[in-house]
């Protein structure tokens, strides 16, 4: 690896190549499972931060009307 700081654009892209050669990548079925579990996720946490807002709104809106 090279010590010094400025190092040319072809020098940096040549060992960007070299290092992404490196690089597991998931395979389609992990891709396609990893982002449906995080859409699920994502919906789960959505719905319960609504349904908190929905209760606490309600509330604040039983104590502001009396």
């Amino acid at each position: 690896m090279n010590c010094n700081m400025a190092t040319t654009p072809v020098l940096f892209l040549r060992e960007t190549r070299d290092e992404l050669k490196k690089v597991v990548w998931p395979t389609r079925q992990e891709v396609i499972r990893l982002t449906t579990v995080v859409i699920l996720i994502s919906l789960l946490v959505g719905l319960f931060l609504g349904g908190i807002d929905f209760f606490l709104t309600k509330l604040l809106n039983l104590f502001l009307i009396r």
